[in-house]
């Protein structure tokens, strides 16, 4: 194999990195725009921001809305974040638009359930399907049921928190194992003369799931890159599908109690 990048089709004939490495990040409508009305605006926003005419990949983030307004956790006076009512459905519909407007080239969602991917599948005047899904996935969580999911609907799974997360305080408890450090991890690395880090980005893409590993160090991102010159023993695959323990560090609990909430379903 090539150690230079591979990309993965998407659903609509465009393309993807098959890791997404260094500053590839796509661009996301945050939960407080999801009202149809927001939509194209804030893409519009976030365009100028970046001085740009289109965005490659446009995500829809968390199927859960907040009230619209000038903070992105809008809070109430006891604290507790205040949630809309916006059936994401709608929202999908206004995405399409930004996409036939030519302002992004394709369109996804973040964190959705399978049940919820299939609300939009199965949903009237579908124009266009979410090219992927872009959740929380690594050894830990392996999400095997929703990547077969997936799979069946011709949608990719990207994983964020591919090499468990950066361990954010206000999002991660520091008590949570560190996922780089699991010794079965490490001795299927020192077996392939590879870091964990390469062996769980690998576990992932031999899977077909497309990790996120951001970095913004040349030497790191020219290791990431060599993902691609080795690949894992079914041996090894059957010993890292045995670390799964449904264990998310991002549980978004600040999302709990709406009906969205998406991580109440197996997968």
């Amino acid at each position: 194999m090539s150690s230079k990048q591979q990309f993965v089709k998407l659903n609509d004939g465009h393309f993807i990195p098959a890791l997404g490495f260094g500053t590839y990040k796509p661009q996301e409508l945050w939960c407080t725009c999801f009202r149809p009305e927001l939509v194209q605006s804030n893409l519009e926003k976030s365009l100028k921001r970046l001085q740009l005419d289109y965005v490659d990949l446009y995500l829809m983030h968390y199927p859960v809305p907040m009230k619209p307004g000038d903070d992105d956790f809008p809070k109430d006076d006891q604290g507790k974040v205040l949630l809309d009512k916006v059936d994401f459905c709608v929202t999908w519909e206004a995405l399409e638009k930004c996409k036939d407007a030519g302002l992004v080239k394709s369109i996804g969602v973040s964190n959705f359930n399978h049940k919820q991917l299939e609300r939009i599948l199965n949903k009237p005047g579908l124009k266009y399907k979410p090219v992927c899904n872009q959740v929380e996935c690594h050894l830990y969580l392996n999400q095997s049921k929703l990547l077969d999911y997936c799979k069946s609907k011709d949608i990719v799974l990207v994983a964020y928190g591919a090499l468990g997360t950066q361990r954010y305080k206000e999002w991660v408890d520091q008590n949570s194992p560190v996922l780089l450090n699991d010794p079965v991890l490490c001795d299927v690395a020192k077996k392939n003369k590879r870091s964990p880090a390469l062996i769980a980005l690998r576990y992932l893409l031999q899977r077909g799931v497309v990790p996120l590993a951001q970095s913004f160090k040349e030497n790191e991102m020219r290791e990431n890159l060599q993902v691609f010159e080795f690949q894992l023993s079914p041996e090894d695959m059957k010993t890292l599908d045995g670390l799964n323990k449904n264990f998310r560090y991002i549980a978004a609990d600040f999302l709990v109690g709406h009906p969205e909430y998406p991580f109440s379903e197996e997968y």
